[in-house]
C-alpha cells in the first residue's frame, strides 16, 4: 500500500519555492524621494509651485516605467516657510521615515539651514530653487545648484538701464540670504558700468509699509528702482506705495516674477520689470509637454519655481540611472560630471556643484503679460521704455 504522506524534504522545498514565487511576483517597494516646500507662510506661492512641479515630475517618471525599473513616490511636508520646521523634516526624513533620496526645498534661506543635515548624512541633495554663491563656498560635498546664481537675478535691469543711459541705481533688499546676495551683485554691477549707486535699503524680513523707503527713493531721484526680496508680497506692497505716493521711476525690476504679481496688480504692474529663470517660449526639449501637462494637471499656468523643481527632478533621474543604482557617491560623481538641458535649460557645475551653465532671463510686463526682453538672444520683445507716470497707466 502506497503512503499518502509526502515526505517532509519535499514539502519544505515546495513551500520555499511557493514562497519565492509569490514574493518574486509582489512589486518592489517604490523608492521615496524626501522633501519639504512652503505650502504656508510667506514664501508658500513659489513653495507651492515648486511642490507642483515635484509631483508631476513624479507622474512623469512612473508613466515612463520609474526609476531603475521602481515607481517613484515623493514624501513632501510643509516647512511653513521657517527655518527650523525644515532643518527638523530633514532629520526626519533621513533618520525616521528612512527615505532612499531627498531633494531639496523653496529658496535659498531654507537650503542653506537644511543643507547641514543632508551633508552630514551624506545625502546628495539637488537643490532648484536656492541660488546664492555662499551656500556653496563652505566645503559641502553633496549639494548641487539648478537656478543661476543669485548675484545675477538684478543683472538683465542693471544692463538694460546702463544701455539706456541710466545712471542713478537704487536697490531695496529684504535682510535675508537670497536677497541680500542679488541686491549687493546688482550694486557690484552697476559701479562696474560706471553707475552710480545713490540708495541702499536692506529692510527687516516683518516690514509691511514701505513709505519711509519711498520717500527717500522720491528724494534720491532713482531713476532705476532694483528690488531684491522673496516674498511675493513685499513687491507688491512697494508698487500700490510707489503709486499712492507718486513715486516715478524710469525703470522698476524685481528678483522674481510670477503670474499672481500682475493679477494683484492689474495695470499698475504693467513697465515693470522681474527676473525669470524660465518661460514656456523656450526652446527646450519637452516644454510644450510640460506646459500641457501641469495645466491640465494644476489648472494653472507654470511658473518659473514650478518648472525649476520639475526639471531637477529630472536631472536627479538622469544621474540616477547613469550611476545605475542609489548610491549616493556614485550619483554624486555623475552629477559632478553631468552635463544635460531639460525644460528648465541647462546644468552643468564646478567642483562645488555650483552652478555654470544656467544665465536665467528678464521679463516685462506687457499688456498684461509677460514678455521676455533680456538677454538678446531669446528677447520676443523689445523693452517698453521709460516707465509711465501713474496717471498714464
Amino acid at each position: 500500500m502506497t503512503s499518502s504522506k509526502i515526505p517532509f524534504y519535499t514539502a519544505i522545498t515546495s513551500f520555499i519555492l511557493a514562497f519565492s514565487f509569490l514574493n518574486a511576483c509582489q512589486p518592489e517597494s517604490p523608492i521615496t524621494i524626501g522633501a519639504t516646500m512652503s505650502q504656508s507662510g510667506s514664501l508658500s506661492t513659489q513653495g507651492q509651485a515648486a511642490m507642483n512641479g515635484y509631483l508631476l515630475c513624479q507622474d512623469h517618471i512612473n508613466e515612463q516605467g520609474g526609476l531603475l525599473n521602481r515607481q517613484v513616490e515623493f514624501l513632501i511636508y510643509d516647512d511653513r516657510s521657517d527655518i527650523d520646521t525644515a532643518n527638523s523634516f530633514y532629520e526626519q526624513l533621513i533618520t525616521e521615515d528612512g527615505v532612499d533620496l531627498v531633494m531639496g526645498p523653496y529658496g535659498s534661506t531654507l537650503t542653506e539651514a537644511v543643507a547641514p543635515v543632508t551633508e552630514r548624512h551624506r545625502m546628495v541633495h539637488v537643490s532648484p530653487l536656492a541660488a546664492t554663491t555662499s551656500i556653496w563656498e563652505q566645503g559641502r560635498e553633496y549639494l548641487f545648484m539648478v537656478l543661476p546664481p543669485a548675484e545675477l537675478f538684478l543683472a538683465g535691469l542693471i544692463e538694460m538701464a546702463h544701455d539706456r543711459g541710466l545712471t542713478r541705481v537704487g536697490i531695496i533688499q529684504q535682510d535675508a540670504l537670497f536677497p541680500c546676495a542679488a541686491g549687493n551683485g546688482a550694486v557690484e554691477l552697476a559701479t562696474q558700468k560706471g553707475m552710480e549707486v545713490v540708495f541702499m535699503e536692506t529692510y527687516e524680513s516683518v516690514t509691511t509699509d514701505f513709505r519711509n523707503i519711498l520717500r527717500q527713493v522720491k528724494d534720491e531721484n532713482v531713476e532705476v528702482l532694483a528690488m531684491a526680496a522673496s516674498p511675493l508680497d513685499d513687491f507688491i506692497t512697494v508698487v500700490r506705495r510707489m503709486k499712492e505716493m507718486d513715486v516715478n521711476v524710469k525703470m522698476f525690476g524685481t528678483s522674481g516674477a510670477v503670474s499672481r504679481f500682475q493679477e494683484e496688480l492689474g495695470s499698475d504692474g504693467e513697465y515693470a520689470y522681474g527676473l525669470s529663470a524660465w518661460e514656456p517660449g523656450l526652446p527646450y526639449p519637452g516644454i510644450d509637454e510640460f506646459v500641457e501637462a501641469y495645466r491640465s494637471k494644476f489648472n494653472l499656468e507654470p511658473s518659473f519655481h514650478a518648472a525649476g523643481a520639475y526639471g531637477s527632478c529630472l536631472i536627479f533621474r538622469e544621474a540616477i540611472e547613469r550611476a545605475g543604482s542609489l548610491d549616493q557617491d556614485a550619483i554624486r560623481t555623475v552629477l559632478l560630471n553631468l552635463e544635460i538641458q531639460t525644460i528648465f535649460g541647462n546644468y552643468a557645475v564646478d567642483e562645488r556643484g555650483y552652478q555654470v551653465a544656467n544665465d536665467g532671463l528678464f521679463i516685462q510686463w506687457q499688456n498684461g503679460r509677460k514678455v521676455i526682453v533680456w538677454p538678446d538672444e531669446v528677447a520676443e520683445a523689445e523693452p517698453r521704455y521709460p516707465t509711465p507716470d501713474w496717471n498714464e497707466r
